[in-house]
C-alpha cells in the first residue's frame, strides 16, 4: 500500500474530521451531557463520548447515502434549511441578524492544516467535498483565510449524487481541469475512501476524525496518516526537510 506520487495532480479534501475538528466539537458536547450522569464524569465521560461519536459515523453516512440513492436528499436538505430558518425567526423576532449566519461559530481547524493548505496550494489545485452544505464550508474556509486556495467547494446540493457516489469527485476534477485518476481524495471515513476508489482516484485516510485505521484499510485506503497535516511531508518532502533544517538545535 502506498501512493503513486507522480500521478497526483490535484487534491480533494473531506471537511468534517479532516480539515475541521468537528469530531472534537461533538465529543465535547456529548461529554458535557454525560458528565451530569452520576458516577460518570471526567475522563470516563470523554472516553464514552468519543466511542459513541465514532460508533455513529458509519450508520450516519450510510443514512446519507441511502437518502441520496432514494432521491430524498434534496427534499430533506430543504426541510432542514426551512426548520433552521423558522427556529432563527423564533429566536430573533426582530430579525436584527443575518439569518444565514446567525449563531454560527466556526469549528476549530485540525492542528497544522492551515499551514499545510497554504503550502500545498502553491503546488496543487484543491477542492473540498462534503455531504454538508457548501455555504457552511465556504464560511469556515473564509474564517480561516484559506477559501482562495480552493478551486471549488462541492457540497450536498452541488451535484445530483453525494458521497460515496463518485459524482462529487468527478465534478471537482473537472473544475480543477484534471482527470479523476489524477486526484487524491483525503478523508477520515470509509465514505471518503469509497468515493475516491469509485472515481478511480488514489486515497488517503486520516485518523484525526471519525474513522478507525482498521476500517479505512479494509476499504482500500492507499495510505493511512495519523493526522491530515502529515500529508505535507508525503507530498512535499522537501518542505519537511527545510522545516527541520531551520529548526534550532
Amino acid at each position: 500500500m502506498g501512493l503513486d506520487r507522480p500521478r497526483i495532480r490535484a487534491l480533494c479534501f473531506d471537511v468534517d474530521g479532516t480539515i475541521s475538528d468537528t469530531d472534537d466539537h461533538l465529543v465535547a458536547q456529548l461529554a458535557a451531557a454525560i458528565d451530569k450522569v452520576p458516577h460518570v464524569s471526567g475522563r470516563r465521560a470523554e472516553r464514552l463520548a468519543r466511542q459513541t461519536v465514532m460508533a455513529l459515523e458509519t450508520p450516519v453516512h450510510g443514512a446519507y447515502a441511502l437518502l441520496d440513492q432514494l432521491g430524498l436528499d434534496a427534499p430533506i436538505a430543504r426541510l432542514r434549511a426551512r426548520t433552521r430558518h423558522v427556529k432563527r425567526q423564533q429566536q430573533d423576532p426582530g430579525h436584527t441578524r443575518n439569518p444565514e449566519a446567525a449563531d454560527e461559530v466556526p469549528h476549530d481547524m485540525v492542528p497544522g492544516v492551515q499551514e499545510m493548505l497554504r503550502k500545498l496550494g502553491e503546488h496543487y489545485p484543491m477542492c473540498t467535498i462534503t455531504t454538508g452544505g457548501a455555504p457552511r464550508v465556504e464560511r469556515f474556509l473564509e474564517h480561516y483565510g484559506v477559501r482562495d486556495l480552493f478551486t471549488a467547494v462541492v457540497g450536498a446540493q452541488t451535484t445530483r449524487r453525494m458521497k460515496p457516489h463518485p459524482e462529487p469527485l468527478l465534478f471537482a476534477a473537472k473544475a480543477m481541469g484534471v482527470a479523476p485518476g489524477e486526484c487524491l481524495m483525503i478523508g477520515d471515513t470509509t465514505v471518503d475512501i469509497r468515493t475516491g476508489k469509485a472515481a478511480g482516484a488514489q486515497t488517503v485516510g486520516v485518523l484525526c476524525g471519525f474513522g478507525t485505521e482498521a476500517e479505512l484499510r479494509r476499504h482500500g485506503a492507499d495510505l493511512i496518516l495519523r493526522t491530515t497535516s502529515d500529508l505535507l511531508a508525503v507530498l512535499l518532502p522537501e518542505e519537511d526537510v527545510l522545516k527541520k533544517t531551520a529548526s534550532p538545535g
